[in-house]
């Protein structure tokens, strides 16, 4: 299973909801056309918020910006 969910969220709301679920965050990226790329520290980790995020979740491709994180995640 995939640890990488595509989200139709801002940052900030996937980053607190993700905290509230105790789940782990391994990288986070805002998405060109809106949205949030979030992969998760584990694959467990990526069921339980695909569950929680079920009616946020992009389906099909989308386009991503060139990503290199400045700072760890949190």
């Amino acid at each position: 299973m995939s640890r990488v969910l595509l989200l139709s969220l801002g940052e900030g709301d996937v980053i607190s909801r993700c905290q509230s679920a105790k789940v782990g965050i391994s990288a986070i990226e805002h998405l060109p056309a809106g949205g949030t790329r979030l992969v998760c520290m584990s694959s467990d980790g990526a069921t339980v918020m695909r569950k929680k995020f079920k009616s946020e979740l992009i389906a099909g491709p989308v386009v991503r910006s060139l990503y290199r994180p400045r700072t760890p995640p949190l």
